[in-house]
């Protein structure tokens, strides 16, 4: 391993574990009766089962062993981590990994069309979601019922995102938590349909961790810094 490597290698470790650190379990809606925590943040067994990858494997990208995590797994912790759009670059550029591009995420928009579909069915609110569930178009009325719902960034645009996160679809349904786990089949059902679509997959798996971890604790509140 070369200077330049080692020193990017610790870099990577650092970014890592600082963004675990920062991270508040109760807001996660990870369970509190666990050993007491003697450290701030997630642990990282924590991180691990969110991003789906084993605790030695987090053990070892935070002591700067110089692995090299595939995009499918930095994809992962940057979820796992809860990283804004720019950590999430960085963090691939840390890796050495080619930036996300589009293909793959979430739809940029809806057919002029449908659209304009969405829109003659005012004064109803109405929104159109693709088969991950990503937000293509909706209406002023279904924007009023969900308070800054503009202001969100398109990766952030997904129903499952918004019933999991969002006040204001705490009253939309009789059980969010059935309607979760309903939401989390179609996706999986998706993704055996298009296999190219890893994000599906990958949606699946974090919503399912989130679930099971909760148990029966209440869904966690959404915070406006899980928008951006």
């Amino acid at each position: 391993m070369t200077t330049r490597t080692m020193d990017t290698a610790r870099e990577l470790a650092a970014f890592l574990r600082s963004r675990r650190e920062r991270l508040d379990p109760d807001r996660l809606g990870l369970p509190s009766h666990r050993r007491p925590r003697r450290t701030p943040g997630l642990r990282r067994e924590e991180v691990a089962e969110l991003a789906g990858v084993s605790t030695d494997y987090v053990v070892r990208l935070e002591q700067g062993r110089g692995l090299r995590p595939s995009a499918e797994v930095l994809a992962a912790l940057a979820r796992a981590l809860c990283l804004e759009p720019g950590e999430r670059d960085y963090l691939f550029d840390l890796a050495g990994q080619r930036r996300p591009g589009t293909t793959g995420g979430p739809a940029v928009g809806a057919a002029p069309s449908l659209a304009r579909l969405v829109g003659d069915l005012s004064p109803l609110p109405a929104v159109l979601p693709d088969h991950r569930y990503d937000i293509l178009a909706w209406n002023p009325e279904m924007a009023r019922l969900l308070p800054g719902f503009e202001a969100v960034p398109p990766a952030r645009r997904n129903a499952m995102w918004l019933c999991l996160l969002h006040p204001a679809m705490r009253g939309f349904y009789a059980d969010r938590e059935q309607v979760l786990r309903d939401g989390i089949a179609h996706l999986r059902a998706a993704w055996a349909a298009h296999p190219q679509g890893v994000p599906d997959a990958q949606r699946a798996g974090f919503f399912l961790t989130v679930l099971r971890r909760l148990g029966s604790q209440p869904i966690p509140e959404f915070r406006r810094s899980q928008m951006h």
